[in-house]
């Protein structure tokens, strides 16, 4: 063991003996661990600090503002200008998803055909 490891285990013992562990939230349930299997070993450590703080990787943060944008397009009349900007945003948005090696699948419902519909009648 290494001495780091060495102390961290005394004072381990030495809480537990004093009782400082038991009856802690969770206690005897099974750990909630995330799925983090498809994140690189060297990127896991950055990504779940990340995560703690609030703030999610490039790719996720992406997805985010994509399904946010989408959901606020639904609640605009489509002749509004802004409702085109955003309608732009969102192809920007899917093409840097694409970019960035996600899949798109998420985005593509019945209402991704009715947008891509609607950009064809304009051209």
């Amino acid at each position: 063991m290494w001495l780091v490891d060495e102390l961290a285990e005394q004072h381990i013992q030495a809480a537990m003996a004093k009782g400082e562990l038991s009856n802690l939230p969770g206690s005897g349930k099974p750990l909630q661990l995330d799925d983090d299997s498809h994140v690189p070993p060297e990127l896991r450590a950055g990504y779940r600090i990340l995560k703690n703080s609030g703030f999610l990787p490039p790719e996720l943060e992406l997805r985010r503002e994509y399904l946010e944008i989408n959901k606020l397009i639904h609640q605009i009349d489509p002749s509004e200008q802004r409702y085109q900007s955003y309608c732009h945003r969102l192809q920007l948005l899917e093409l840097r998803l694409r970019q960035a090696g996600m899949s798109t699948n998420f985005l593509h419902g019945s209402y991704s055909n009715a947008i891509q519909h609607r950009f064809c009648e304009e051209k």
